[in-house]
């Protein structure tokens, strides 16, 4: 089942994939240091895109994420930090969407995830994301990701068990 906020608004919850280059010795990077992994949608032709989906009633806002990190782009990682909320209309422009969005620093890439055949995954530098990517407020979230990583690190991080995969 899924939720929606007191407004009706179908609740979803996306995170922004990444890693590091190299090695990073500070918590203050670069924009160059990190790349970001990015998934095309299911519809063709429409653009690259962050993992996001349905958060359902049975789970945490993190175990949801977490989820839909892994079956849309096949990666498992941390969850750092929220990268804020966003309301939008869907492609119909009758839906409406509350999104949460999230930093994820990935672990593991696997072989094989539920949406491999369906999807393709690409790591991009931020320069790249900010060209490709669909949706405004995913745009949005990649600039305050951005900003957080290369001022003082994530301002709302999560408590360290609450963002692991298991």
């Amino acid at each position: 089942m899924q939720r929606y906020n007191f407004h009706g608004h179908r609740q979803v919850v996306g995170c922004i994939p990444y890693r590091y280059k190299g090695t990073h010795g500070t918590s203050i990077v670069d924009e160059e240091a990190i790349e970001v992994l990015v998934i095309t949608s299911q519809r063709k032709g429409k653009g690259m895109l962050f993992p996001k989906g349905g958060w359902e009633k049975d789970e945490s806002i993190i175990e949801a994420a977490l989820r839909e990190t892994h079956e849309e782009a096949g990666v498992v990682g941390e969850v750092e930090c929220e990268l804020g909320k966003w309301n939008f209309k869907g492609k119909n422009d009758v839906t409406c969407y509350e999104v949460h969005m999230f930093s994820l620093l990935v672990k593991e890439q696997l072989d094989s995830w539920p949406e491999k055949e369906v999807r393709q995954r690409l790591w991009v530098s931020v320069r790249e994301a900010r060209k490709v990517c669909q949706y405004w407020w995913m745009k949005e979230a990649l600039e305050l990701f951005v900003n957080h990583l290369t001022s003082q690190g994530c301002l709302n991080r999560m408590p360290s068990s609450a963002g692991k995969a298991r």
